[in-house]
């Protein structure tokens, strides 16, 4: 038998600050772990977050490398990096 490995950490990048997760965690259980908890902001400047869990509400819309992705259905992967202004700016609102 060999020994069990710890699987190694993930970088990401949140907002430009950089941070490490366990393999296999989601952007929207990386984002509730970091301050201030939230996904993105609504074009009416309320703080929004994950509220169903399973894509369906769209709350917890971020921007992956430039596209918008729901974070609850997405895994952090090694360099990703996450904005959190989505619906902030004209045009961003929808995914």
């Amino acid at each position: 038998m060999t020994p069990s490995r710890t699987p190694a950490l993930v970088h990401i990048v949140v907002n430009g600050t950089p941070s490490l997760v366990p393999p296999g965690t989601s952007v929207a259980a990386a984002l509730a772990q970091q301050t201030p908890g939230t996904t993105r902001t609504s074009v009416t400047g309320a703080a929004r977050a994950p509220l169903c869990g399973m894509g369906v509400c769209h709350e917890c819309r971020v921007r992956i490398h430039g596209r918008t992705r729901l974070a609850c259905q997405t895994v952090c992967t090694e360099g990703m990096s996450i904005h959190t202004d989505v619906g902030t700016a004209p045009g961003s609102a929808t995914p």
